[in-house]
């Protein structure tokens, strides 16, 4: 929750990361060439050692442990989706990108589970980590115009259900709580919108439909308006 990190900093952070997400869409737009695929690069670099630091940092304070730390979080696996996207600038990946970044990480923005404030480590990390997300998301789709394409909600959907499925197995099999599978957060999160355990999977599960079509939306209407 908000409550948990220094608001004024954490804010800043946010405007500061929608200011430069803004600038390098327009700019990209107006003025394409090499520096968009720079561009694009250096957020791939920044959110792959976002992704290290968290693990080294773990590891060398002693508290990394399997069934909290594998990047098996749907925020986790989009780092490295999102990292792979810009370097890549592979449709598929954009569309996962963008989708999860807008549908998932997003909320995770508004409402963060974080209890470090500035100038802690994991406060970076959080940032970091999310907030690259989704300037990725917004960068590659309406900066450099890799629009998702048509079926693409479908598709994504059935990605996202198959990567739940795989790591409600592994949820089993360890014993973690990945994704919250197992258990509800012990935070408030929008999941404590969506019904008691194990009921809010299933709304969740609808509620991502519904966002994956509402943000599909504006490029369904350009679709259908070229043909």
């Amino acid at each position: 929750m908000l409550g948990l990190v220094t608001p004024v900093p954490y804010l800043a952070a946010v405007l500061i990361a929608l200011a430069a997400g803004i600038a390098l869409c327009v700019g990209a737009r107006r003025k394409p060439g090499r520096w968009t695929v720079v561009v694009a690069r250096l957020i791939a670099l920044v959110l792959v050692s976002d992704a290290i630091s968290f693990v080294v940092s773990e590891l060398v304070a002693g508290t990394w442990s399997p069934k909290t730390d594998l990047p098996f979080a749907l925020c986790d696996a989009a780092v490295l989706v999102a990292a792979a996207a810009c370097w890549w600038r592979k449709p598929r990946l954009v569309e996962l990108t963008y989708f999860w970044g807008l549908a998932g990480t997003l909320q995770a923005v508004i409402t963060p589970d974080l209890n470090a404030g500035f100038p802690h480590l994991v406060f970076f990390q959080y940032l970091g980590g999310h907030l690259g997300i989704v300037l990725a998301a917004l960068y590659l789709v309406i900066g450099l115009r890799i629009a998702p394409r048509p079926g693409s909600v479908v598709t994504t959907f059935a990605i996202t259900l198959a990567y739940t499925a795989f790591v409600g197995l592994v949820d089993a099999l360890s014993g973690a709580n990945y994704m919250f599978l197992r258990r509800p957060p012990g935070n408030w999160t929008l999941l404590k919108l969506l019904g008691p355990w194990p009921w809010y999977i299933v709304s969740a599960a609808g509620v991502a439909l519904v966002l994956l079509a509402v943000l599909d939306l504006p490029f369904w209407f350009d679709r259908r308006r070229h043909g």
